[in-house]
């Protein structure tokens, strides 16, 4: 009796060691197949009952503006971290503990992996993965390619993703073309974009979106968006 137990456990941990293998091996290879191929299309787009607005560009046919405004507005330290801000998850932890509406530290590579990989929501278990996919395309993607793929993929309005879709769905033009404030109006609206109105945006969206047109020129004088730039 005791050896078959050895034995049915034996096998049990077999079975995990090789799924374990098979989710690194899959993971990896898409994670690399995305290094060079557009997202088709994301878990989250899935979901949308508002359907699926979207046109792939590539980083050079998006304005800096946009790239610096979304630096400025969502990692200013992106270009020197490994993916993950110490200092800011440790201040949303902080803050969290405090109750009230919970506040997150995630860095734009973080967000890239939720947005291109996983699904919206909390929860530890999509917290792991999240990490885990994050290591994964600052490893294999570099900065460059993470910043293209969440310019492309990131909800810019209702049933409305990337930056391209944005600028035609708000400013009639393309993203390659987009000012200082009109950049920094969408990156203004990225946390809620189903609730903050990119154009005639006020209150809170219009306050914030001029306070992140004002960092545009600071993001690239002080080198912040060098890892991208040069």
């Amino acid at each position: 009796m005791a050896t078959k137990k050895r034995s049915s456990s034996f096998r049990f941990l077999k079975l995990l060691f090789r799924l374990f293998i098979y989710f690194i091996l899959i993971t990896v290879l898409w994670v690399g197949l995305y290094a060079f191929i557009p997202p088709p299309v994301t878990i989250t787009m899935l979901l949308d009952d508002n359907g699926i607005t979207k046109d792939w560009v590539p980083l050079s046919d998006i304005s800096p503006n946009l790239t610096r405004a979304v630096i400025a507005a969502e990692d200013g330290k992106f270009c020197s971290h490994n993916g993950f801000d110490k200092d800011a998850i440790a201040k949303a932890i902080e803050y969290n503990s405090q109750g009230g509406r919970i506040r997150g530290g995630s860095t734009i590579s973080q967000q890239t992996a939720k947005n291109a990989f996983l699904w919206q929501g909390g929860g530890y278990f999509r917290k792991g993965l999240e990490a885990y996919f994050t290591f994964l395309i600052e490893k294999i993607w570099g900065k460059k390619r993470i910043i293209e793929v969440y310019l492309n993929i990131a909800e810019t309005g209702i049933g409305t993703y990337g930056a391209q879709a944005g600028a035609q769905r708000y400013f009639k033009k393309d993203a390659a073309d987009l000012t200082k404030i009109e950049a920094a109006r969408i990156a203004a609206a990225l946390p809620l974009p189903k609730k903050r109105a990119v154009n005639g945006a006020s209150g809170f969206t219009r306050r914030y979106g001029n306070t992140i047109a004002a960092r545009i020129n600071v993001v690239k004088n002080e080198g912040l968006d060098d890892c991208i730039y040069k």
